[in-house]
């Protein structure tokens, strides 16, 4: 199978949803170098024959975990993963925090009531406030992105 050029529509999509293989070149099972279908640029794919290989096919998973390029412990995440929510469930979460985790309801309420007192008060100040009072650090847009959920919710 001829080599994909690496900035093709599909690598450009697999990219942008964050299912792009880090390591494609690790993946060295058969299927996937005989049929253009199977790509290994796909971790979603990848994940899902891995676990079929397994379970359909009886394949060690030591033997397996090598030939995707993947870990035992990649492995056993992955049937877990699956097991409980489908192929979804394989699609790679989003690093980093999921929400504001340091602006919680005591410091947005401070906010709020700080705003209250000075409304000309700016997003580098709570910042300052913020830090004075909780012994945090939290960055002025964070500030702003969370205060803009809030209006937006209210709606």
């Amino acid at each position: 199978m001829p080599a994909r050029p690496p900035n093709d529509r599909k690598t450009k999509a697999l990219r942008k949803r964050g299912c792009l293989n880090a390591q494609p070149a690790a993946v060295t099972d058969e299927v996937f170098a005989a049929h253009e279908f199977f790509d290994a640029r796909d971790v979603v794919q990848v994940k899902y024959e891995m676990l079929r290989r397994v379970r359909v096919d009886g394949t060690p998973v030591s033997h397996v975990a090598q030939a995707f390029g993947l870990s035992r412990v990649s492995f056993y995440n992955a049937k877990e993963a699956f097991e409980s929510g489908g192929l979804a469930a394989l699609v790679p979460e989003k690093p980093g925090p999921r929400s504001a985790h340091k602006l919680t309801v005591e410091v947005m309420t401070f906010v709020r009531e700080q705003l209250v007192e000075d409304s000309k008060l700016t997003s580098q100040d709570l910042a300052a406030l913020i830090e004075t009072r909780f012994r945090i650090s939290v960055h002025p847009r964070s500030i702003e992105r969370a205060l803009t959920r809030r209006k937006k919710k209210r709606r």
